[in-house]
């Protein structure tokens, strides 16, 4: 129990720390995310799928107790940094009408719960591509010059932090759900599919404007609550196989952005990997604070997420802070709070320097 509390106060000091810093030397005028259900703050909530979250109890623990569309009982990755950068606490969905280009001017997301880098992964459950997703900033672009003036709306532009978390779903979701993409890939090839995509997503975004990027790999996909449901011959621990694949995508990643910043001299890009964070939450919970490891929060916490998480159901746990897991595919906010803030000193040593 002592460690948990030394990890968790040395957590807390170091943000208090770096979060001070941010507000007396705001380099960083907004936070822009694109990706998938790790980042979505509700545009799932507008398009026609059935991959929603926009109800109790999701969304419990959030300001107000309100359903947002997160996939979560409280706050993402994406709200922590955004915050941390003294910004706002929250980075509101693009597509969401009750916010406006005066809300987008500071952050915006763009994210879609299901998405990937493949436009195969978007179709499974008919969800906003990634290609989609660039449109989407480009118009909101026209927006922003509308409503700063072109030279104002440049400067955000170019110094705004953009985030990009996605990947999983095109692994668990199609790959290796659905057969189309084993028929055409091995595993590896697939890989260096995915990431020719965002290498060519990257360059847009770059010649759109973009320059401070950071850019999130997979974390142990063969942990998450679902996959350990279905590893029925592995005695439902870990899959090993899937994290093997997620930590061979995240080093071709890594490789990628090394590429990337000699192509593209005046892009500043960082590797946000959690995967060692998660890693780490998930061998030693204790450590951390947490009780549950297995299963999620929400329902049985088997194989329940989106509408099979009811409010409804008994087993639902009263309190989601001891476990690492929301639903079966997605973390509690806790889970979301202690993996940004040990990534947060390494984006803001980036991009407050």
């Amino acid at each position: 129990m002592e460690s948990k509390h030394i990890i968790l106060s040395s957590l807390l000091l170091v943000t208090v720390h770096f979060v001070i810093v941010a507000h007396c030397n705001n380099k960083v005028p907004a936070v822009i995310v694109f990706g998938d259900s790790t980042v979505d703050s509700g545009n799932n909530n507008r398009i026609a799928t059935v991959l929603k979250s926009n109800f109790r109890p999701y969304g419990r623990d959030f300001q107000g107790g309100r359903p947002t569309g997160r996939f979560c009982n409280g706050r993402m990755p994406s709200d922590f940094i955004s915050e941390a950068f003294g910004i706002k606490p929250y980075v509101p969905a693009y597509l969401d009408p009750s916010y406006s280009i005066k809300d987008f001017a500071t952050g915006v997301c763009f994210a879609s719960a299901g998405t990937g880098y493949d436009n195969a992964t978007s179709d499974v459950l008919n969800v906003i591509p990634l290609w989609k997703e660039l449109e989407y900033y480009k118009e909101y672009q026209a927006k922003l010059r509308d409503y700063l003036g072109v030279e104002k709306a440049n400067k955000v532009i170019s110094e705004a932090l953009y985030l990009m978390s996605l990947g999983t779903n095109d692994f668990l979701e199609n790959y290796f759900l659905l057969p189309t993409r084993r028929l055409q890939f091995s595993v590896p090839q697939y890989q260096d599919f995915l990431v020719d995509i965002a290498h060519d997503f990257i360059t847009r975004l770059y010649h759109l404007g973009a320059r401070k990027l950071s850019l999130t790999g997979l974390v142990p996909i063969g942990c998450l609550p679902l996959e350990r449901t279905v590893n029925i011959l592995g005695n439902h621990e870990c899959d090993h196989k899937y994290n093997d694949v997620a930590l061979e995508f995240n080093k071709k990643l890594d490789s990628m952005l090394t590429r990337l910043s000699k192509e593209l001299p005046l892009l500043k890009a960082v590797s946000a990997n959690a995967y060692d964070f998660v890693n780490d939450i998930i061998t030693k919970p204790s450590s951390y604070g947490f009780e549950v490891v297995e299963k999620a929060c929400c329902s049985t916490g088997t194989v329940e997420i989106s509408y099979l998480c009811s409010d409804k159901n008994p087993l639902t746990c009263k309190d989601a802070d001891k476990y690492v897991f929301w639903d079966a595919f997605h973390p509690t906010e806790k889970t979301n709070s202690i993996v940004s803030h040990l990534l947060i000193p390494k984006l803001l040593a980036a991009f407050h320097s």
